[in-house]
């Protein structure tokens, strides 16, 4: 059996009114349109770099 990828839930806690284009397009991406709305996603190098990304305007916390 393949390894179960670990999720985590992605909530958006800042504005993206004075952000850059750059990260407003990685917002939107993940699935983040309003200020509270939260998704699930795998964890994987994409995910992370997203997140990386938009540290300052997201939480993250591991699925259990």
């Amino acid at each position: 059996m393949a390894k179960k990828t670990p999720q985590v839930v992605i909530t958006r806690t800042r504005s993206a009114i004075a952000a850059k284009p750059a990260h407003r397009d990685t917002l939107r991406s993940l699935g983040l349109r309003k200020i509270g709305d939260a998704v699930v996603r795998d964890y994987d190098d994409v995910t992370k770099g997203m997140i990386r990304a938009v540290a300052h305007m997201v939480n993250v916390e591991e699925v259990k």
